[in-house]
């Protein structure tokens, strides 16, 4: 059962958003505060899952609260509150570390449609410490016979994915097939080797001469950075038309940073040209490592 904390100095919005998680049953709130050292004693003392937080508050407001809460220890999730629409405070506060953001007025749908969101990443977040726990010091061993049907088997599941991004037809969508070939029949740790060795491998695989590598190394990155790009602006794009829909609720917060996700989507409403946001491509390929390992069980 999840648990919350909720801190905001307006009473009547800290009971409509209790009152929504109740009935909703979407856990317990097991505390509320107006915020100051109280709520700040709250938090670490009741060591809630989730922590929604309002943005401007009299004593410290909700970003800092953020920071001092890391500095003592607590490592949970936070959703911020606010009514606030600047974009710089906003992405200040994505950078400390918020998960999502709930605006004010309270709207019921929101507030649910967030709670399930979080709710599902940290489900997600257990079953890729389960994977890493269950893979830690395994080795695999099988017959060489079998590598090419396994490689087949990747290929299919990795362009499934990449399929369901929107992105199979983008360049880079063979170098992304292809470093999940190579990872998972080399039988590579569960973390990633640096992106530069990565893209070496794919490149040795594509080419012989050794200029030509060279020259091809730097061409996957970008190949593979524009089509990770794409798959942002696709699911970025998703988000906009229906916030609740099955494919936005499972890449958006899987494969991509949400906070980057949410300035993407700020950045399409606007019809901005010119964009801020800055892809985190090892996430993306860490995460699309380990979804292809769990589809290969």
């Amino acid at each position: 059962m999840i648990t919350y904390c909720i801190i905001d100095d307006d009473t009547a919005s800290r009971k409509m958003i209790e009152n929504i998680i109740t009935d909703c049953r979407l856990g317990i709130v097991i505390g509320s505060a107006t915020g100051g050292e109280e709520a700040i004693h709250l938090i670490l003392e009741e060591k809630p899952h989730v922590v929604l937080i309002d943005l401007l508050m009299p004593e410290i407001d909700g970003i800092e609260m953020i920071v001092e809460l890391k500095k003592r220890g607590y490592n949970g999730k936070f959703i911020m509150i606010s009514q606030i629409s600047n974009k710089e405070m906003v992405g200040e506060a994505y950078k400390v570390g918020i998960e999502f953001f709930i605006h004010k007025p309270i709207n019921s749908i929101e507030v649910e449609a967030v709670l399930n969101r979080i709710r599902m990443q940290m489900t997600l977040d257990r079953s890729i410490v389960e994977i890493r726990r269950s893979l830690t010091g395994l080795e695999i061993m099988q017959p060489e016979i079998s590598r090419d049907i396994q490689r087949l088997s990747v290929k299919e599941i990795v362009s499934q994915i990449l399929k369901d991004m929107g992105i199979l037809a983008e360049k880079g969508s063979k170098d992304l097939v292809i470093a999940m070939e190579l990872l998972i029949n080399e039988e590579t740790t569960i973390e990633l080797p640096p992106l530069k060795k990565l893209y070496t491998m794919i490149a040795e695989y594509l080419k012989e001469d050794r200029e030509d590598i060279l020259k091809e190394v730097k061409a996957i990155e970008q190949r593979i950075r524009r089509t990770v790009v794409s798959a942002l602006n696709n699911i970025a794009s998703l988000g906009l038309t229906d916030y609740s829909h099955p494919k936005f609720e499972h890449f958006a917060p899987l494969f991509f940073d949400f906070q980057d996700v949410r300035l993407k989507m700020q950045e399409l409403e606007n019809n901005e040209k010119r964009s801020n946001v800055k892809v985190n491509v090892k996430k993306f390929l860490q995460v699309l490592y380990l979804e292809t390992l769990e589809k290969i069980k």
